[in-house]
């Protein structure tokens, strides 16, 4: 294997482990339920974004400039920090907010989309950061 794939595969394996971690935790609190599959996208999409970035700096993070791993910086923290939030707050009913809901677990029918959308903000900001650095 070259150097770059190997450094890339190197350093790509946090991301992937976090994810999993993250996936593993998400079936955990949904209890396996239908909006499982459709929670993991952003994760997926981040695992791929992540690649790509060290992909394109040949296996460095900033290889490439700081434009691509900013965003990437940028599209991780809303994304992930929103998905995890809300599945923590689920867990454990937090200030009772799923307590009188009718059908808490739909929390999850569209947090993907709202997931994708911060991180996609996070991703623009990111990448008009790393553009003037």
């Amino acid at each position: 294997m070259q150097d770059r794939g190997k450094f890339t595969l190197v350093r790509l394996l946090p991301v992937v482990l976090v994810t999993l971690a993250a996936a593993a935790w998400f079936n955990d609190v949904q209890d396996g339920g239908p909006y499982v599959p459709r929670n993991l996208l952003p994760l997926l999409v981040l695992v791929l974004l992540s690649w790509f970035t060290l992909h394109r700096g040949e296996g460095r993070w900033s290889g490439n400039g700081m434009r691509l791993p900013l965003a990437t910086l940028g599209f991780a923290i809303p994304a992930l920090g929103l998905a995890l939030y809300l599945h923590y707050a689920y867990s454990v009913n937090l200030n009772d907010m799923f307590g009188d809901a009718q059908f808490p677990g739909r929390v999850f029918r569209y947090l993907p989309a709202y997931t994708l959308v911060a991180g996609g903000i996070g991703f623009a900001i990111g990448w008009i950061v790393g553009r003037n650095i």
